[in-house]
């Protein structure tokens, strides 16, 4: 078959790859200019590893582990209370978001036709294909199309309905940024926390620099729609007179090139396909960073997807059912845990 895939981050790579190797056309559009550089570390748990495997590429990423050692616990002051184990931020294996992303496009980009510096913007289907515009490439039918273009996914937005229909805020926004590494961290994290307000901060590879979150309860998803300006206004606004260095780490918000915000989010539908199109990964049932999970999901989706294709002989009704059918408990339970991530923040 021909198949379109929205997404060139983990999911649609990953599911590129599988149905590639099944014998499919795969197109995938994205639209950043070229393979995305942003993201500071992802982890996986479970069944991910076998997706890994599956996609030959696991001893590849094991070569990008970050060997973070653990999270210091710190009091109101700064001062460390106590520690919470690697594997609670970093999962069974974690790496920098950008080598994972760069691995799996030079692992697909040889036998996957990647268009950057797009978007669909129109999807219509019969009962035989889908026709779907293009912002910049001319219209093109396919057999099927895949949104693998997370949680403001605009496959789903043109075929599911509009995104306050899907998207549930689980009450927690903030930014994330690098900086100089002003705590003095090697391959170790500390977590900041006072009520309704977090720093996270961790250094791995760099010793000169480390990440930072800087996370508030907020009321609504919508914030991440707002342009820069208005994002470090209310991050000031929210994080004022919060004390310890973070006067320090809000100047340097503003000074960062890499700043992106990012509220909590879980994306609820009650199905993941309608006709010729489906969803995978955080597009179709995001569990919100605060389950750990959204890159595990994204990874067995994928895998589970093209698998259930090929079981069915192209039927792609009977293999969307499947799919579903065996990723609902899995999902259910990381959001679950999602939820749960922002109840112990105090937010949901």
């Amino acid at each position: 078959m021909k198949v379109l895939i929205s997404g060139a981050s983990v999911a649609g790579p990953a599911l590129a790859f599988f149905l590639h190797r099944d014998g499919h056309e795969v197109t995938v559009v994205e639209r950043a200019s070229a393979p995305r550089d942003s993201g500071y570390a992802v982890d996986f748990r479970g069944g991910a590893f076998d997706a890994l495997e599956d996609l030959g590429i696991l001893q590849e990423v094991r070569g990008h582990a970050t060997g973070m050692r653990g999270t210091d616990l710190l009091d109101a002051d700064g001062n460390r209370a106590g520690e919470l184990p690697a594997e609670v931020f970093a999962g069974e294996l974690e790496v920098p978001k950008r080598e994972l992303t760069r691995i799996l496009h030079e692992h697909t980009r040889d036998a996957v036709r990647y268009v950057f510096d797009d978007s669909i913007n129109a999807i219509e289907q019969d009962a035989d294909s889908v026709r779907v515009g293009f912002e910049r490439a001319a219209p093109d039918t396919f057999d099927l199309v895949v949104g693998a273009d997370g949680i403001y996914s605009v496959v789903r937005r043109l075929v599911f309905g509009p995104h306050g229909e899907a998207i549930r805020h689980l009450g927690l926004s903030g930014v994330g940024f690098t900086s100089p590494n002003r705590l003095g961290l090697d391959h170790r994290g500390a977590l900041w926390q006072t009520p309704d307000r977090a720093v996270y901060a961790f250094s791995t590879a760099d010793p000169e620099r480390m990440s930072v979150s800087l996370s508030f309860a907020s009321d609504s998803s919508k914030l991440d729609l707002l342009d820069r300006a208005e994002q470090e206004r209310i991050t000031r606004e929210r994080m004022a007179g919060a004390g310890w260095i973070v006067p320090r780490l809000l100047d340097d918000m503003s000074a960062a090139e890499d700043l992106y915000f990012s509220s909590a989010c879980q994306v609820h539908l009650d199905h993941w396909s309608e006709g010729r199109v489906v969803l995978v990964g955080d597009a179709g049932y995001c569990a919100a960073p605060t389950s750990g999970m959204g890159t595990s999901q994204a990874l067995i989706g994928a895998r589970a997807l093209a698998r259930h294709l090929a079981e069915s002989g192209g039927d792609h009704t009977k293999a969307f059912a499947a799919y579903e059918q065996e990723l609902r408990p899995y999902v259910a339970e990381n959001q679950e845990i999602g939820r749960e991530g922002a109840r112990r923040f105090g937010a949901e």
